[in-house]
């Protein structure tokens, strides 16, 4: 059973990949209104690349919460 079962989490998430979620979500969005709501199969490197870049800034900035 992981932590986030034990601590109560509705998704069955830990806290770093309820973070992660969060990060990919935000950069989709927000590529999806650079784009004017559609990305296109051509953009998918340059999508990708900005997804990954989020997910290394969350992953070096996330600290687990004392536990």
């Amino acid at each position: 059973m992981s932590d986030a079962y034990v601590v109560g989490d509705p998704d069955g998430l830990s806290p770093l990949l309820v973070e992660l979620r969060d990060a990919i979500a935000r950069e989709l969005h927000a590529q999806l209104a650079l784009r004017s709501e559609r990305i296109e199969l051509a953009d998918l490197p340059e999508v990708s690349y900005q997804v990954t870049i989020q997910v290394e800034r969350t992953l070096r900035a996330w600290r687990p919460a004392p536990g």
